[in-house]
Parts: C-alpha cells; structure tokens; sequence
C-alpha cells in the first residue's frame, strides 16, 4: 500500500522549506482519525509560510527598485552639479571680459 499524498505536498512545494514538507508527509502518512485533525493545522502554517515568502519577495523588490531609483537620482544630481559648475565658470568668465 502507498503513502497517501496531502494536497499540501502535492502544492509548490519549490515554495516551502524542507522540513515543513517532510512534516507534511509524515502527517499525511498518518492514520485518517490523526490526519484529521492535524491537516488543518498544517495548512494554516503552509498558507503563512507562503504568506510570508510572497511579502519577502515584494520586499526586496522594492528594494530593489529603490536602489534603481537612487542610482538614478545620483546620476541626476551629479548632471545637475556639472551644469550649474559649468554656468557658474561661463558666468564668471563673461564677467572679466566685461571688465
């Protein structure tokens, strides 16, 4: 006879750590009164565990985008710098021709 698989098993489990997969089968290998009442436990601990590793992955999305957008805002700010230094040295030497 076959282990039974849990349908928590059989989900994204690239998604999931190890060992609350290997829990999850130990619990599906269980008999059916234990099972029972295990299996509601466990998927509310799987569905966190997803939970939590799709607000990871936002997280340092945004992260990574920040980052982007400040490299972004340097460049600008350099740019910026060297115009106004630019002006400022054209400004300055129309000022002594005048003179």
């Amino acid at each position: 006879m076959t282990k039974p698989q849990s349908r928590l098993t059989a989900n994204r489990s690239d998604e999931l750590p190890k060992d609350l997969m290997d829990l999850a089968g130990a619990i599906a290998a269980l008999p059916v009164k234990y099972r029972d009442a295990l299996e509601p436990l466990i998927g509310s601990v799987v569905e966190s565990t997803r939970r939590r590793r799709r607000i990871l992955t936002l997280v340092q999305e945004a992260l990574s985008q920040l980052r982007l957008d400040m490299k972004y805002l340097v460049f600008d700010l350099e740019a910026t710098r060297r115009e106004r230094d630019g002006l400022r040295e054209n400004t300055d030497s129309d000022d002594t021709e005048n003179f």
